[in-house]
């Protein structure tokens, strides 16, 4: 969507502004970096019991919500947790890092990064104003973070240094890895000055505007993937709550082991390891395959959506191959890679532009993977 078609204010949820949907309202709750202690988990539990309709909804960008939010004192309660350290920016804490840095695999270690990102963009008043789809990121340089489409992303070339990505591309400028933070925020006072209609640094005519002045080298295209972070991966286990719904009893046991890493792709990742048998007992899946197919609220939840998404989706279990279930056109909370692309349309679906009957998805599906 280009700048000049925005014509409504930003309508982007938080724990202030929640969303009108058909089962309530809707609180997201920012997670910078994913990073989530015990005891959060915990308060998010009883804050999913006593506000909401008891489960948290992981989302694509590593933060959760909360639906069917009725009862005021939910602000209240996520500040006493430390979930709302700066009420003015709670819209504007949107932080990706590469959850499995510092645990397997990555170039550089960017752990600690989004948490001092977020101590700076909450001391300075004017980042309040920032709309609530920016997106800061870390990406410790194995790329799964850089293809998520970051306005504005420091990716480790090195284990020491690394390049500036505006809106998931090279821009040429490169900073060390102790002046990322600083570079990223830069780039988003510069945003917040010129943006004019704009909520993404994508929509802006030229975004190199928002790079500070000096040396820049000719951008290089490298190259993104996303490593698996459901299951074993040394010592972590990663699990992955169908369709990214945790229930209160569910973040419960996960804090048992610790602090947890919510990731952009609606798992959880649990760094100091975990007794599987435990979180199988749990209801929690520890198999990848759980993770491929995603799915949107659907009907009832909410009112703009022509099917129950959720109900259609478990009857599909292809493996090897992304699939998100949309409830309208809209594609709410589709994944950013490469995925089959399946939107609710008038008693059916249609499967990557091909119409077929609801009963008919989980066969349609299962072609494509084979295909």
């Amino acid at each position: 969507m280009s700048a000049m078609s925005r014509v409504r204010a930003d309508a982007c949820p938080g724990v202030f502004a929640t969303h009108d949907a058909a089962d309530g309202p809707l609180a997201r709750v920012r997670l910078p970096g994913g990073v989530v202690p015990a005891a959060q988990l915990r308060a998010l539990a009883a804050c999913a019991e006593d506000f909401g309709d008891g489960d948290v909804h992981l989302t694509s960008r590593g933060n959760v919500q909360l639906r069917g939010v009725r009862l005021a004192g939910l602000a209240g309660r996520l500040a006493e947790a430390g979930l709302l350290p700066a009420p003015a920016h709670e819209r504007v804490r949107n932080v990706l890092a590469s959850p499995l840095s510092g645990i397997h695999g990555g170039v550089a270690d960017v752990r600690g990064l989004a948490a001092e990102l977020d101590r700076e963009l909450c001391a300075r008043p004017a980042l309040a104003e920032l709309p609530g789809r920016f997106l800061f990121a870390f990406d410790d340089g194995r790329g799964d973070i850089a293809g998520e489409g970051a306005d504005v992303c420091w990716r480790a070339v090195t284990p020491s240094s690394g390049a500036v990505l505006l809106a998931g591309l090279d821009s040429g400028l490169a900073v060390s890895r102790a002046e990322a933070v600083s570079a990223l925020v830069t780039v988003a006072e510069a945003f917040a000055r010129v943006r004019g209609p704009a909520w993404r640094i994508g929509e802006l005519d030229d975004p190199s505007v928002v790079l500070p002045d000096g040396p820049r080298a000719a951008p290089e295209v490298r190259s993104c993937r996303v490593d698996p972070t459901v299951g074993r991966i040394g010592q972590a286990v990663g699990v992955a709550p169908r369709f990214g719904l945790v229930t209160a009893a569910q973040l419960r046991v996960l804090a048992e082991f610790g602090d947890a890493v919510v990731t952009p792709w609606r798992s959880v990742l649990l760094p100091g390891g975990a007794e599987v048998e435990r979180l199988h007992e749990a209801g929690l899946s520890t198999d990848p395959a759980t993770a491929e197919i995603t799915a949107c609220i659907g009907a009832p939840g909410c009112a703009k959506s022509l099917a129950d998404v959720r109900a259609d989706a478990r009857t599909v279990t292809p493996r090897g191959a992304r699939v998100h279930v949309s409830g309208c056109a809209r594609r709410c909370g589709r994944p950013s890679g490469a995925h089959h692309d399946v939107v609710a349309e008038g008693g059916g679906y249609r499967v990557d532009g091909q119409w077929t009957p609801a009963s008919g998805l989980a066969d349609a599906l299962a072609r494509k993977v084979l295909a």
